[in-house]
């Protein structure tokens, strides 16, 4: 089945850049660093150089995480930058699409994986998944058409289908008549006799 291919991002104008670099050993805060850009959804340009469409939210994170590299012994400078040219800022854009449109595609495959669960087990995952697609969110600068796919197989997760009460029961009390009489006779598999009037002596007439 052939797809199109996806639409190109909106592109931003304008980035906001992190120059840094911070010594290997000790390991731990090269790894903080490290994971906490990557929740950020930053594009990496290069060793120790990662940007983010500018506004400011993403000039403030950066700035804190400049001030713990230096708290490590570290070098980093922020910078806001407009790319030279538009071919540049659309494959930066491109390429922090891609990875999260990974990211929606992990959460499709993950809901659809616990379809066939009970019920108790598919709202577990669809709890867990939510807050997935919040996290993914907050880091998605450049949203994919999967974010849409990702959003509706968690409801497709969670919807269940009405099933019509069964009315067989009702139509065989039916057939057996009602009351106390035709429970009897359900419970001791007979039919119950009707009751008739009885019948009297036609009165002699004048002779």
């Amino acid at each position: 089945m052939d797809h199109e291919p996806p639409a190109p991002p909106d592109l931003a104008g304008r980035w906001v850049l992190l120059a840094y670099r911070i010594p290997r050993e000790p390991s731990a805060p090269r790894i903080a660093v490290w994971r906490k850009l990557d929740r950020l959804g930053v594009a990496r340009l290069g060793d120790g150089l990662v940007a983010l469409p500018a506004d400011a939210r993403t000039r403030e994170q950066l700035e804190w995480i400049a001030e713990e590299i230096g708290a490590a012994d570290g070098t980093a400078t922020v910078w806001l930058a407009t790319p030279a040219g538009t071919a540049q800022e659309r494959a930066i854009a491109e390429q922090m699409q891609a990875a999260r449109r990974a990211e929606y595609l992990a959460v499709v495959a993950a809901a659809r994986a616990a379809e066939n669960a009970g019920a108790g087990e598919r709202s577990r995952v669809a709890g867990r998944l939510r807050a997935e697609l919040r996290r993914i969110g907050r880091r998605d600068f450049f949203a994919p058409a999967e974010r849409d796919v990702a959003h509706q197989a968690i409801r497709d997760l969670t919807a269940f289908e009405q099933v019509p009460a069964r009315r067989g029961d009702d139509r065989e009390a039916g057939e057996a008549g009602d009351g106390p009489a035709a429970a009897g006779a359900r419970d001791a598999g007979t039919t119950p006799t009707p009751k008739t009037a009885p019948k009297t002596a036609p009165k002699a007439g004048p002779r």
